[in-house]
C-alpha cells in the first residue's frame, strides 16, 4: 500500500450551515462528508475542510497589496488545472457571486504568472482560487 498524499485540514467558521451546504456543494461542487448539527465537513478538492456554525461572523478585512490587488490577508483557496479555472469563474459570474479580485491574470510575463480571483463564501470568509500554466511555477522563485 503506498503513503497516502498530504492534504490539508482547514476549519473555518461560518453563520448558516444550509448556505455553506448551497455554495460549497451545490455551487462549487464538493462533496459533502461528514456532518452534525453545528459542522459539516466538504471534500474540498481532495482536501478536508470543515465548516462550523458560529453566532457571529469573524470580521477580518486587514489586506496586502500584492501586483496592484487588494488581497484579503485572510483568505484560502486550492490551485487549478488550468482549463479549469475559467470555467469556475464563469460559473460564479453567473450565480451572481461579487469578486473581491476579478478573475485576471497576475504577474503576466513573470515568475509565477498565474490566473487568480478572490471572493468571499456566505459566511464572508474570503477565498482565492488560482491556476499556472505550469505547475512548477507554484513555488518557483
Amino acid at each position: 500500500m503506498s503513503e497516502p498524499r498530504p492534504r490539508f485540514h482547514l476549519a473555518l467558521p461560518v453563520t448558516d450551515l444550509q448556505a455553506a451546504r448551497r455554495f460549497y456543494g451545490e455551487l462549487l461542487g464538493c462533496a459533502e462528508g461528514r456532518s452534525a448539527e453545528r459542522w459539516v465537513d466538504f471534500d474540498f478538492f481532495g482536501h478536508q475542510l470543515s465548516t462550523h456554525l458560529v453566532d457571529a461572523p469573524d470580521a477580518a478585512s486587514a489586506t496586502n497589496l500584492v501586483d496592484g490587488d487588494r488581497v484579503p490577508a485572510r483568505h484560502f483557496g486550492v490551485i487549478l488545472a488550468p482549463g479549469a479555472f475559467w470555467p469556475l469563474a464563469e460559473r460564479l459570474r453567473a450565480a451572481g457571486v461579487v469578486f473581491l479580485i476579478e478573475p485576471h491574470l497576475r504577474f503576466a510575463g513573470e515568475v509565477g504568472e498565474q490566473a487568480t480571483m478572490f471572493f468571499r463564501d456566505p459566511s464572508g470568509n474570503a477565498l482565492e482560487f488560482k491556476a499556472f500554466a505550469d505547475e512548477v511555477d507554484v513555488f518557483r522563485r
